[in-house]
């Protein structure tokens, strides 16, 4: 492995995570209070997980008895489909499936070869993608490859095994996501993304030796600053190790430099590793709030629309899906629920003057 002997110490401003094209009015969609227009649709199927991940699901809150919701609750994978076909035609390009665990959820790859056959009025197909833990995923990649699935993001928060199985408190070795992650390349859901959230004191240390492991093999790593998703997680600003400090600590080992915003909305500041061996991420929520181009709209796993991560309610649209409201009547439901939308967390909570309710990541998904 090469290092550079030269290291450049970067600014999180030297990469604007907005490219020079805003999307207006003229080209069409649907448009919420701040102008920003509907693209992404992220579909939480489960509220299961096998892992208790200290700032997503603790075990002190979500112990063993913890009661997830049962199947009926959950919405089918016809009624996905239909809202997902739905807000296809309202200008969504891009689909995530997401958990819970989403893996966990049975014969997900009939959901999955059912929302890839979808098309935009152009006729283009969708972006298709899903956020998992990969414990499944090394038997899972191949099935879902062949469903039509795109690409997969990876959460991994440790490499080293045994600080692996402390954060995800499970009994699960870093091995095993690893194989995973490999597999999922290997049959050619690739790029692979691996999120690693940073908390100071807790993982910090862990940021070089992930750069390390994944650099030269392909897959983009990316460093999310911890966030104060949901109640029950204990979140301290002092715990948050900002993008700025997370690109400092590279730049003493490798070097770097900035690469420009591919799509309106993307959440990451991309550098690049100089020698072309990849590239790297940073989602800095916190210390540089992109709510200004979210346009993400998130559906819970029994049919609840949320409009931000940090949303404290939803709006059901199951009840429509079950008394058998027609398309068009689904369709002004999803219009009115994303024009009235002005949701701005990361922002407020810059200033003081966030919510202190907010759904569970969980829940909800990343």
């Amino acid at each position: 492995m090469t290092h550079s002997s030269a290291p450049t110490t970067l600014s999180m401003k030297a990469n604007p995570s907005h490219p020079t094209v805003i999307p207006s009015q003229g080209e069409g969609g649907v448009f919420d209070q701040r102008q920003r227009p509907l693209r992404d649709l992220r579909i939480s199927i489960t509220d299961r997980c096998n892992f208790r991940c200290t700032y997503c699901m603790p075990r002190e809150v979500f112990g063993a008895d913890h009661a997830f919701l049962p199947q009926p609750e959950l919405l089918s994978f016809e009624e996905i489909t239909r809202v997902a076909a739905i807000a296809v035609q309202m200008g969504v390009q891009k689909i995530r499936l997401t958990g819970g665990e989403p893996l966990l959820r049975k014969h997900v790859e009939k959901l999955v070869a059912m929302l890839a056959a979808l098309r935009t009025p152009e006729g283009h197909p969708i972006e298709l993608a899903m956020t998992t833990n990969a414990t499944l995923l090394a038997q899972k990649a191949a099935a879902l490859k062949e469903a039509g699935l795109h690409r997969v993001t990876v959460s991994l928060d440790a490499l080293d095994s045994a600080r692996f199985t402390q954060l995800s408190d499970s009994q699960v070795a870093v091995e095993r996501v690893l194989a995973g992650i490999e597999k999922a390349a290997e049959v050619g859901l690739a790029p692979v993304k691996v999120n690693m959230v940073v908390r100071k004191g807790i993982n910090d240390d862990q940021i070089l030796p992930m750069a390390r492991y994944f650099k030269g093999r392909g897959h983009a790593l990316r460093f999310i600053e911890y966030m104060d998703v949901g109640n029950t997680n204990g979140w301290e600003m002092s715990e948050v190790v900002t993008g700025a400090q997370i690109i400092q600590t590279l730049a003493s080992e490798f070097e770097l430099e900035p690469v420009q915003a591919t799509y309106y909305g993307e959440v990451a500041d991309r550098y690049r590793y100089v020698d072309g061996s990849g590239e790297i991420g940073i989602i800095t929520s916190v210390s540089n709030p992109f709510c200004g181009d979210c346009t993400r709209l998130r559906l819970s796993p029994e049919g609840q629309f949320f409009l931000c991560l940090f949303a404290s309610r939803g709006y059901d649209v199951r009840q429509l899906l079950r008394q058998s409201a027609s398309d068009a009547e689904v369709a002004a439901f999803m219009m009115e629920v994303w024009r009235g939308r002005h949701d701005r967390y990361s922002e407020l909570r810059g200033q003081g003057l966030a919510p202190m309710h907010k759904i569970e990541m969980s829940y909800i998904g990343g």
